[in-house]
């Protein structure tokens, strides 16, 4: 079995139950284990500024799914839940549910429909303090330390979600 770390985001059709109804789901795959998840987040929204603040969440799963499998129920749980993707998809759009693989293992995967660890990783304030939450003696496949990589970036507003 793998440690695997999801990100999750939403930002319409009521977040919280987006983010509630694709942890339940990421907890009925296949061959996978919820481990744990963190703490819910409010944050600001990357790009474009004009739409309302994302809640975020971490998902730590075991999995003996391949990556692109995995990839591939992610993509259906975010297509059940009203997610659109176009075939020039901004990357900063308002979402009903992003669900994004963080880390496969120690494994460093670079394939045109996925790069892991995810290209954002170090330094969004959505991903780094929620993966602090859950392990603050978490090393990244390139030896860094997130104790380290969280002294660089800044909270930009993030807040713990108060619903």
């Amino acid at each position: 079995m793998e440690r695997v770390w999801i990100g999750i985001g939403s930002n319409m059709l009521d977040p919280k139950k987006q983010v509630d109804q694709s942890i339940w789901c990421l907890s009925a795959l296949p061959m996978t284990k919820l481990i744990a998840f963190s703490s819910y987040y409010r944050s600001r929204p990357l790009g474009k500024k004009n739409q309302p603040d994302f809640l975020n969440a971490i998902v730590i799963l075991d999995t003996d799914l391949s990556p692109q499998v995995l990839l591939n129920y992610l993509q259906y749980i975010e297509k059940k839940q009203g997610r659109i993707r176009l075939r020039d998809d901004c990357v900063w759009q308002s979402r009903t549910l992003d669900l994004d693989i963080l880390l496969f293992g120690k494994h460093i995967i670079c394939i045109p429909e996925l790069i892991i660890p995810h290209h954002g990783i170090f330094n969004r304030e959505f991903v780094i303090y929620p993966l602090i939450e859950l392990n603050d003696r978490l090393v990244f496949p390139n030896g860094k330390i997130i104790t380290d990589i969280v002294r660089t970036v800044p909270r930009n507003g993030l807040d713990l979600w108060k619903s």
